[in-house]
């Protein structure tokens, strides 16, 4: 943020006599979330896929545990729910990245 409030678009923003909410939050913080918002949307998808590691280590029940119970049993169709499960919801939360990005910067929102 630090940054973002020294480049010359803030700067003209104030030259034009907004206020310091105005400038912070539509302006400022709009430009600063975008690489917030990728980080955030990367690691929760990291943290969807990892939690097979978490459970069976701290041994929770949960779908990694059932994932790791069903390789070791060969019970394939259960193996490909799970793997399909949770592709699916990285895929989504990368889908809701994508849209968080069109909705904090207009530049970045496609047309037609």
């Amino acid at each position: 943020m630090l940054e973002t409030l020294q480049t010359d678009f803030i700067k003209f923003a104030r030259a034009r006599g907004l206020g310091k909410g105005t400038v912070y939050y539509r302006h400022a913080l709009r430009n600063t979330l975008v690489p917030v918002i990728t980080i955030i949307g990367l690691n929760i998808g990291n943290l969807i896929a990892f939690s097979v590691i978490t459970e069976t280590v701290f041994a929770w029940p949960g779908l990694g545990s059932l994932l790791m119970d069903a390789i070791r049993q060969r019970d394939y169709p259960v193996v490909q729910g799970c793997v399909l499960f949770i592709s699916c919801a990285y895929v989504l939360v990368n889908g809701l990245t994508d849209v968080a990005y069109g909705w904090l910067d207009p530049r970045t929102r496609r047309e037609g």
